[in-house]
């Protein structure tokens, strides 16, 4: 399959949810999360949803970083297929952007390396742990400039299935998709 096919599916499938059951669906995600070799690790980057784009919501699993104390990193779009991580403080003024992003309006930056487990949103992921996103590049863009050691997790309503066709140079595979049923590893996680 195509990653625009996949992307096509992907969208029409996650739309299709009510929202209680995407509800659902993500407490159940954060509490899969919980079962995760990533506890002893401090810094986490996590994605903050898109509403109006029926994505998994992170509130849980921010609640569980906020509540283990862990240093967590916020994405700031700041040009095209690049953003910056803003480090969640008190202080953190978060805003919705045109793009109904909600992203920190200001704070301490840290760069990729700092990142030891990033959260990665996506449309879909293949057996191979290969993702679709929106195709824009921000993530990928991202990830490559992580540590090689750097734990990429994404979270999924849906299991991996099929393999995608078209993948190029760029793509960063993930290490673990967790959905609400299972956590599944890619490769040497």
């Amino acid at each position: 399959m195509t990653k625009n096919e996949f992307r096509t599916q992907m969208i029409r499938l996650r739309m299709a949810l009510p929202e209680h059951k995407r509800d659902e669906m993500s407490i159940a995600i954060a509490n899969q999360s919980l079962r995760l070799p990533i506890w002893n690790y401090s810094n986490f980057h996590l994605f903050l949803s898109i509403q109006t784009k029926a994505e998994v919501d992170t509130t849980p699993l921010l609640t569980l970083l906020q509540g283990r104390d862990k240093n967590i990193a916020l994405p700031k779009v700041i040009g095209k297929q690049k953003f910056t991580s803003i480090l969640l403080t008190d202080a953190t003024k978060l805003v919705k952007t045109k793009w109904n992003l909600i992203e920190p309006e200001t704070g301490i930056e840290v760069d990729e390396k700092w990142a030891q487990v990033v959260f990665v949103p996506l449309l879909g992921v293949d057996k191979n742990g290969n993702r679709v996103g929106y195709g824009k590049g921000f993530y990928d863009s991202f990830l490559a400039q992580c540590n090689q050691e750097t734990i990429k997790i994404g979270i999924s309503f849906f299991d991996p299935e099929g393999e995608i066709e078209d993948l190029h140079s760029g793509d960063i595979p993930l290490d673990i998709c967790v959905t609400p049923q299972a956590i599944h590893y890619f490769g040497q996680t």
